[in-house]
């Protein structure tokens, strides 16, 4: 029998840990900071739903809006300022960037200690040496499913489909710190169901709705279904659900899976954050 992982139930547990832990923090609250450029509809969704989430914390929250024609330039001021704030504690730069706008720049400019999206490369760099690290909120999501519902990693073989810096590669990181067998699968992987067969851990992040097909998956395998796809109108994952259910011990469904778990990550590191930088100031 498939247990079915519901984000929002997980998502509310992990919120309250962190409104207990704001609580207790003293010099507080922690602020949260979120810019955004342009008037991208889901983008202005997601920064709404951050900044709800924040104050149900207990945790400050700021809105700092550009408009689409903002140059590079300019976005890179706001985040020059924000670095020196020492009001605000983390801060993102919500995705996607107008084009003109390269968001690898962007990333890299952010404060380390703030960037509680885990996109600077100094943050990866702490993830490879298994070091203390604000880690991307979503692969931070696709592991605490796992650990919630039981799931052994030590020793499992562990499937990732799917490599970018935002959830293929460090979920994949987080996987092998867990001393689990993991094996990193892209567009180009040859034999790829045969290979997800093998896999008692299934992570499914390449963008390509319904792409994993339930014959694929290993009786009572944990699959986590990161995939976010509109087809028909609908929001559809990357793993066939209707398949996979039956088959999987554990999976996660789209909508109303592990995409709810990362506000709550967010605003988990953002405590960290806080907590980093007054355990270091002066």
């Amino acid at each position: 029998m498939t247990r079915i992982a519901s984000g929002k139930e997980l998502a509310e547990e992990i919120l309250a840990d962190v409104r207990k832990r704001v609580s207790e923090l003293r010099g507080g609250p922690p602020c949260l900071a979120v810019v955004l450029v342009g008037e991208d509809p889901a983008s202005q969704i997601y920064v709404r739903n951050k900044g709800r989430g924040a104050r149900a914390c207990g945790i400050a929250s700021r809105e700092i809006r550009l408009p689409a024609t903002a140059s590079e330039a300019e976005v890179l001021a706001v985040v020059a300022e924000l670095n020196r704030d020492p009001g605000v504690h983390g801060f993102l730069v919500q995705l996607p960037l107008p084009p003109h706008i390269d968001p690898g720049r962007v990333a890299l400019a952010i404060d380390p200690d703030k960037d509680v999206d885990g996109l600077h490369p100094q943050n990866a760099g702490r993830l490879v040496a298994n070091e203390r690290a604000l880690v991307s909120c979503t692969p931070l999501g696709c592991i605490y499913v796992l650990d919630r519902f039981g799931v052994p990693i030590e020793g499992a073989n562990a499937v990732v489909i799917g490599r970018s810096n935002i959830v293929g590669k460090p979920v994949a990181l987080l996987l092998l710190h867990r001393n689990a067998t993991v094996t990193i699968c892209h567009s180009r992987t040859r034999d790829l169901p045969e290979i997800v067969r093998r896999a008692d851990i299934v992570v499914a992040a390449l963008g390509k709705p319904r792409f994993v097909q339930g014959d694929w998956i290993r009786e009572g395998a944990a699959v986590i279904d990161v995939g976010v796809n509109r087809v028909d109108g609908k929001i559809v994952g990357d793993v066939d659900f209707e398949q996979a259910n039956g088959r999987a011990g554990v999976l996660t469904p789209v909508p109303g899976g592990v995409g709810l778990l990362t506000v709550a990550m967010l605003l988990r590191n953002t405590v960290q954050a806080f907590e980093t930088r007054t355990a270091t100031a002066p």
